[in-house]
């Protein structure tokens, strides 16, 4: 980076399982003209398999096991400690699986993202795709929100949708909603780095103006 030149935005990811949406973000990350820098990954699992992805891709890592801790806020505690020391301007949550404390979702509001595998409002926390075939829905897919103290209730930013197939299972239409995971997050980072998105007191603004539904990912 030359001297005249703004640092690029700070995102600070956490992941708990494989890191399939890191992999997507890391790749992202590597276009030219990617308006941020991942500067660290984060885990409640020392042993997540999204460390490994990081450490390949020569980005710092770090772990805080949630098993080690008695309280869920003495975990947050000790997970903002670390976060802070990175200094992020963003926090991405990709398959990060714990419930945050409301002290922690205040502490890092309006830079907080989640992606969450239903198309918001419906179906928030899991199963998400057994319950979209319980349900004989048509339609399913994910949704990116910014994190509030309401579980998955954030305001939603961007959405892609997958058509639920009548020989479909929970396996074959989580791989299809993953595939469409991998292309949204990270336009919504980008988004954010770029500073189109802000959150408002419970809304989103994109480009300045209110965002009054989700911006729509097209179909394959």
């Amino acid at each position: 980076m030359k001297a005249d030149q703004t640092p690029l935005p700070r995102i600070l990811i956490l992941a708990s399982g494989s890191g399939t949406n890191l992999q997507a973000l890391i790749e992202a990350s590597r276009e030219r003209d990617f308006p941020g820098q991942i500067c660290a990954v984060g885990s409640n699992r020392p042993n997540a398999f999204a460390l490994e992805r990081a450490a390949q891709a020569n980005i710092e890592t770090f772990s805080v096991d949630h098993t080690k801790y008695d309280s869920r806020e003495a975990f947050d505690g000790a997970l903002m400690a670390e976060i802070r020391r990175h200094n992020p301007d963003l926090l991405v949550l990709a398959g990060f699986m714990r419930i945050l404390t409301t002290d922690f979702v205040r502490a890092f509001r309006g830079k907080l993202l989640n992606i969450h595998p239903s198309l918001l409002p419906k179906y928030t926390g899991l199963n998400t795709h057994q319950r979209v075939l319980d349900a004989g829905d048509t339609h399913h897919g994910v949704s990116v929100h910014f994190v509030t103290e309401e579980l998955d209730g954030g305001p939603v930013i961007a959405q892609a949708e997958v058509a639920v197939a009548p020989d479909d299972t929970a396996e074959t239409l989580a791989e299809r909603v993953q595939e469409r995971e991998h292309i949204l997050y990270p336009i919504v980072v980008r988004w954010f780095c770029e500073g189109r998105i802000q959150l408002g007191s419970d809304y989103v603004l994109f480009d300045g103006e209110l965002l009054s539904s989700p911006m729509r990912l097209p179909d394959n």
